[in-house]
């Protein structure tokens, strides 16, 4: 028999894991928050992703060409981009007020502060991405579909929405470089159906 643990179900989107836009937040996992935050590489050039080898998140993971994992892949590092500009807004506006952070005080910050604490939602859909690409089982286009259609709910800034579709619309109002983030992710979102039944 083996020691290999069950995989976990593949349906991210499943009612008790999708991200607290649609249900209470709840207290995010820090290590996963660092990984999310160390994946963005601080400090490095955004762009596109750019593997020497092959990678459990790229596009290419060495397998068979699977057009529906590329666009969740895509999907991951327009996020990871989103992320990474936000974080960055917040901590200016953090250094305005307090002074320079360095980078295992900004961890800090970000797992530990209310400032912060919204980005948690961001994290955690990125934690979901990764663990259908990192299962055994190949992505389809129906995972793709969800994840794309629940980010397009998630992303949604508007002045009246949840707690996160607020800051997020804040943060577009504040930063251009926020707005320019959100164009790639419309982007995205434009080339997928918003109903199943037009896949």
């Amino acid at each position: 028999m083996s020691n290999v643990p069950a995989s976990p179900p593949r349906n991210f989107l499943s009612v008790n894991s999708v991200p607290s836009v649609l249900q209470p937040c709840s207290p995010a996992d820090p290590l996963e928050i660092r990984r999310i935050v160390s994946d963005n590489k601080l400090g490095a050039p955004s762009g596109a992703l750019a593997m020497s080898s092959p990678d459990l998140y790229s596009a290419d993971n060495g397998g068979p060409q699977n057009p529906a994992r590329q666009k969740m892949v895509a999907l991951r590092v327009t996020l990871l981009r989103l992320h990474k500009t936000l974080l960055d807004m917040e901590r200016r506006e953090w250094e305005r007020v307090n002074g320079h952070v360095s980078t295992g005080e900004l961890f800090r910050l970000v797992i530990d502060h209310e400032q912060f604490a919204w980005l948690h939602n961001l994290s955690e859909f990125v934690v979901r991405l990764d663990e259908t690409l990192s299962a055994e089982e190949p992505v389809t286009e129906k995972d793709t579909h969800s994840a794309i259609v629940m980010a397009r709910k998630m992303f949604a800034p508007s002045e009246f929405g949840d707690a996160f579709q607020k800051r997020y619309f804040d943060a577009i109002q504040r930063d251009p470089a926020v707005v320019m983030e959100h164009a790639e992710l419309a982007r995205l979102f434009a080339n997928e159906p918003s109903d199943a039944s037009a896949m």
